[in-house]
């Protein structure tokens, strides 16, 4: 029976290269010069500083913009935390993965309500969603497209 697997994982190098391009636009950036705005990255947390909220608020649309040029999801960027001091202020994104057992059966329980054949069920951090047909499949990928999942989410291994 064909099957596929529903998970929410981000390309570490693709973000990092959206983050990159975005370092390089605000250094070249006429409107960013003498505001100290600066984008850091490591493993889970992006950090964007700037001396105004203004210029703060533009370099998070800048990276959002590298975000979507690069294909990966503006949703990844999760629990937003602001800092403010005199002299700064800070804004810190923790980058989601993985889809947790709350969503999974939000999603499952999606696809149950719309596909009575299909089964689903939560792996480790992934759903394994499997059909008789492949074309099922296929309708429940477009469905899981098109409907308001708050969560980011991949299809992968594809198996007939």
């Amino acid at each position: 029976m064909p099957t596929f697997d529903i998970t929410s994982n981000f390309d570490k190098q693709e973000v990092t290269n959206a983050i990159d391009q975005a370092k390089r636009e605000i250094v070249n950036r006429f409107d960013f010069r003498n505001t100290n705005t600066n984008i850091s990255y490591n493993e889970s947390t992006i950090t964007l500083v700037s001396s105004t909220l203004d210029r703060l608020n533009a370099a998070d649309q800048v990276l959002k913009e590298k975000f979507v040029k690069r294909n990966v999801s503006i949703k990844f960027l999760s629990n937003i935390k602001e800092e403010k001091t005199p002299s700064e202020v800070k804004r810190f994104y923790n980058l989601k993965s993985g889809i947790t057992h709350d969503e999974s059966k939000f999603i499952t329980n999606l696809i149950k309500n719309n596909y009575k054949k299909i089964q689903s069920s939560y792996q480790n951090e992934s759903i394994r969603v499997t059909a008789k047909k492949k074309d099922e499949l296929q309708d429940i990928i477009n469905f899981l497209k098109n409907s308001n999942i708050d969560t980011p989410i991949n299809f992968g291994n594809f198996r007939d």
